[in-house]
C-alpha cells in the first residue's frame, strides 16, 4: 500500500520541518548560552523568571498552543511537555487542552468558511482523501480515534474535519478528549523534569516515544483498522 503523504507538496513540508528544526536550535543556542552565563541553571530560575510576566504567561502560552494546531501542524505534545514544565501536570494539561481546543475550532471553521481549496493548500491530495473518508464516513468516533492514537497527524485532520457536515463544537469537544491523555502524560514528564525527577521524565517521554513511533511505522494498518469502524 502506497504511504500517504501529509502535506501538499514538498515546499510545504520543508517549510513545517524547516520552522521547527528552527525552533529546536533555537532552544539549544538558548540552553547552551544560558548556561554558560549561569543563567536559568535550575528549573526554578527559570520558571521565576518566567512568573514575572505574571498572568499573562499561561495566556501567551494557549495562544502558542493554538497557533501550533493552525500554522504548523506538528505533534503538539512537545508544548504540553513544556506547559507542565511551567505550570505543572494539571495546570500544563489543561492550558494545552484549552490552546489545542481553540486551535483546533479554528481549522474547522477555516476550512467550513473557506472551503476545500483552502484546505487542500496545506493537506496532500493522497492524505486529503483518506481522511475525508474516515471522518465522513466513521463520524465521531473515528475523528476521537485520531486524537487519541499517538503518531497520527491528528492537527492536519482538523483542516479535513472542517469540511464534513459534523457540528464544530462537537468535533472540538472529541478533539479535546482525544488528545487528553497524551497532553497529560506529556505535562506530567515536563512537570517531573522541573522538580528534578529526570529519571521518571525520560521514562515517560521515551514511552511516548516509542508508542508513537510505533503507531507511525505501523500507519497504514491503523489507519485501515480506522477505516472500518
Amino acid at each position: 500500500m502506497r504511504s500517504l503523504r501529509l502535506f501538499r507538496s514538498h515546499e510545504t513540508r520543508r517549510s513545517a520541518v524547516v520552522a521547527l528544526a528552527t525552533l529546536l536550535a533555537a532552544l539549544v543556542v538558548l540552553t547552551a548560552v544560558f548556561s554558560r552565563l549561569g543563567v536559568f541553571s535550575t528549573p526554578a530560575e527559570l520558571r521565576a523568571f518566567l512568573g514575572s510576566f505574571g498572568r499573562a504567561t499561561p495566556v501567551a502560552f494557549v495562544l502558542l498552543q493554538a497557533m501550533q494546531v493552525v500554522a504548523a501542524p506538528v505533534p503538539g505534545q512537545v508544548l504540553s511537555f513544556v506547559s507542565g514544565y511551567l505550570f505543572g501536570p494539571v495546570w500544563g494539561t489543561a492550558y494545552s487542552v484549552l490552546g489545542a481546543s481553540i486551535g483546533s475550532y479554528a481549522a474547522f471553521w477555516l476550512s467550513r468558511t473557506y472551503g476545500r481549496p483552502y484546505a487542500e493548500r496545506v493537506v496532500a491530495e493522497d492524505a486529503f482523501a483518506w481522511f475525508e473518508t474516515v471522518t465522513d464516513d466513521n463520524g465521531l468516533l473515528a475523528l476521537f480515534l485520531v486524537f487519541l492514537i499517538p503518531g497520527l497527524p491528528d492537527d492536519v485532520v482538523c483542516f479535513v474535519a472542517g469540511l464534513t457536515d459534523l457540528d464544530l463544537t462537537e468535533m472540538t469537544v472529541v478533539a479535546a478528549l482525544g488528545r487528553l491523555p497524551g497532553f497529560f502524560l506529556a505535562a506530567l514528564a515536563g512537570s517531573n523534569a522541573a522538580a528534578g525527577d529526570y529519571a521518571s521524565a525520560v521514562v515517560i517521554a521515551t514511552a511516548l516515544g516509542l508508542v508513537g513511533l510505533v503507531c507511525w511505522v505501523y500507519r497504514e494498518r491503523v489507519r485501515a483498522a480506522l477505516s472500518r469502524v
